[in-house]
C-alpha cells in the first residue's frame, strides 16, 4: 500500500526556490554592513546598519506581498503592489525622521548608506520579482 506523502514536494520545492530572496537580500545588506562595519568608529557603523535596515524591511515586505499575490491572487499582483508603493511613501520619510530626529543619526552617513542600500536592495528585488514573474 503506498501511503500518499504528508506534504507535496513540488510545494515544498517551490516554497524554498521563493523564499530564497529574502535571505538573499538580507545576507547581502548584512554582509556589506559587516565589511563596512570593520573600517569605520562605532557610531558610523550604527548609522550604516540603520540605513541598512529600514529599505531591507521595505523590500522583504514588498516581496513577501508580491509572491504571495503571484501565486495566490495573480491579477491583483500589480494593484497590490501599487498599494505597497503608497505605504512605502508614508514610511520612508517617517523612517528617516525617526532616525534623525529621535535617535539623533548623524545625517551624512545615515542618508549616504541609506541611499546605497535603498538602490542596491530594490535592484536585488527588481531581478527576484523579474524572475516570479517569468516564470509562469
Amino acid at each position: 500500500m503506498n501511503a500518499k506523502p504528508f506534504v507535496n514536494q513540488t510545494f515544498v520545492n517551490e516554497t524554498k526556490k521563493s523564499l530564497r530572496a529574502v535571505p538573499c537580500m538580507a545576507a547581502a545588506g548584512v554582509a556589506s554592513w559587516a565589511a563596512v562595519s570593520v573600517l569605520v568608529d562605532r557610531q558610523t557603523s550604527i548609522e550604516f546598519l540603520f540605513g541598512m535596515l529600514g529599505p531591507l524591511a521595505a523590500v522583504t515586505a514588498t516581496w513577501l506581498v508580491a509572491e504571495w499575490a503571484f501565486k495566490h491572487h495573480p491579477e491583483q499582483s500589480t494593484s497590490l503592489l501599487g498599494a505597497a508603493f503608497f505605504l512605502k511613501l508614508i514610511f520612508f520619510p517617517g523612517y528617516i525622521a525617526a532616525m534623525l530626529l529621535l535617535l539623533h543619526l548623524r545625517p551624512l552617513p545615515f542618508v549616504g548608506s541609506f541611499t546605497g542600500y535603498f538602490i542596491s536592495l530594490y535592484f536585488m528585488e527588481a531581478l527576484f520579482l523579474r524572475r516570479l514573474f517569468g516564470e509562469h
